[in-house]
């Protein structure tokens, strides 16, 4: 069994702990989040010096040390950090870092879609038993709850895989947590293992990891040191 430490952040910080985070980002991540509207420059600050702190403090480094290398597709992983590995995602006030040892790893958390929305993107881009799944409930909220908890397992997928979002649409991913995709199809080769995270309010997580065997996520809050 392999286990995933999941850590739960939230992006709404004071302003004096943003600037502490700034200070940890390399110039590139500073270049990135510079060009960015004020609202978003905080959250990607907020979310790049947490993932700085969550890896350094896994890997016993400062948190200005780990360096980014980039997949075909752009999936970060940690340079010369051995077998860790590593992925994030954010949505609003919302962001999930992953952290896995030996396994590629992919997380996805995503904000409630709009019911009219989430059932015409699930008829165009799912399967047809996960779209019928998607448009069964008759109430419009469960509707939108279950397309983007179907979104994120596919998204979590992906960036597992280090694949693109389209490689995705045909491989079926539902059914209860956890999940073992068995046919990853254009995605990759081999299985993979998929569990659902619970985040409060409006929010859906996933999280996969790559080969079949089961998976244990520790789930944890991060708090500003």
């Amino acid at each position: 069994m392999t286990a995933i430490d999941l850590w739960l952040i939230d992006t709404r910080q004071p302003a004096d702990s943003i600037a502490e985070l700034w200070r940890l980002l390399d110039p590139d991540e500073r270049a990135r989040a510079s060009r960015a509207d004020p609202g978003l420059r905080e959250r990607f600050t907020v979310v790049r010096g947490a993932v700085r702190q969550l890896v350094a403090a896994r890997l016993g480094v400062h948190p200005t040390e780990p360096v980014w290398r980039y997949g075909p597709n752009g999936k970060p992983e940690p340079a010369g950090a051995g077998g860790l590995r590593v992925s994030w995602s954010a949505s609003g006030e919302v962001a999930v870092l992953a952290l896995a040892e030996g396994r590629a790893v992919g997380v996805d958390v995503e904000r409630l879609h709009e019911p009219r929305t989430a059932e015409r993107m699930a008829a165009r881009w799912f399967p047809f038993e996960e779209a019928r799944f998607v448009a069964e409930p008759v109430d419009p909220a469960e509707r939108a709850a279950r397309f983007t908890m179907l979104w994120c397992r596919r998204e979590a997928c992906v960036k597992a895989y280090g694949g693109r979002l389209a490689q995705s649409f045909g491989v079926p991913v539902a059914g209860s947590s956890p999940v073992l995709v068995a046919d990853p199809g254009g995605l990759g080769a081999g299985p993979s293992r998929l569990c659902d995270v619970p985040v409060a309010g409006p929010f859906r997580a996933a999280v996969a990891v790559l080969g079949e065997s089961s998976i244990h996520v520790n789930v944890r809050e991060w708090n500003r040191t």
